[in-house]
């Protein structure tokens, strides 16, 4: 599942249609699920989704486009959920658009036991981050527990003795691209400015 529903107010313009070499960002999250095998595929659309699905080569991924984008990443995560729940998949692999440094290497490290108890993240010298494997059982409770900016952190802090760290150390970085800095440092360009259309407009202080 890729999470691409952010409209990028700090750095600009919507992460999903940022660019690095030549493809948007979605299209690169997406080429990295497919690589590491995943499947189905969702991806989580919100800000400029009618854009983004002119602009950028979907393929076969499913796409789900989250209404609720402005509240913040808890809402993407549990539209992506809902979407997969009518499907067979045992465990799903999270990750967000806007991590470049994210490889398909550190995709199959962290999916190798996709069992509908799993729940894995991604290590960077200790550190905890996406991507993540969250197996079919916890889906509701992930679901519920899911506000705001936090995705699935709630509830993997609540069940961290069931929680597997798998380091990605060599195959991925976990930088994001929150600023024009981090845009510059990663290679990536952002879309000229366009007018937001009235529900794209992003509540005050919040970091999309």
């Amino acid at each position: 599942m890729l999470l691409a529903a952010g409209g990028g107010r700090r750095v600009g313009g919507p992460k999903a249609l940022l660019r690095q070499g030549g493809r948007t960002l979605v299209e690169r999250g997406l080429g990295v699920l497919r690589e590491a095998d995943c499947a189905p595929v969702v991806v989580v659309l919100g800000a400029a989704a009618d854009e983004v699905r002119r602009e950028a080569d979907l393929g076969d991924a499913t796409v789900v486009v989250n209404g609720e984008w402005t509240s913040g990443l808890g809402s993407s995560v549990r539209a992506g959920l809902a979407a997969l729940a009518g499907t067979a998949a045992e465990a799903v692999v999270v990750l967000p658009v806007d991590m470049p440094g994210v490889s398909a290497a550190a995709v199959r490290r962290v999916a190798a036991l996709p069992y509908p108890d799993a729940l894995v993240c991604a290590s960077y010298a200790g550190r905890r981050d996406h991507p993540m494997l969250l197996g079919r059982r916890h889906w509701p409770g992930i679901s519920t527990l899911a506000k705001v900016d936090v995705g699935a952190r709630p509830y993997l802090l609540a069940h961290r003795s069931e929680v597997v760290d798998v380091s990605v150390d060599g195959v991925a970085t976990d930088a994001d691209i929150d600023t024009p800095a981090d845009a510059v440092l990663w290679g990536v360009t952002i879309p000229a400015p366009r007018r937001p259309l009235p529900d794209e407009a992003a509540p005050p202080g919040h970091a999309a």
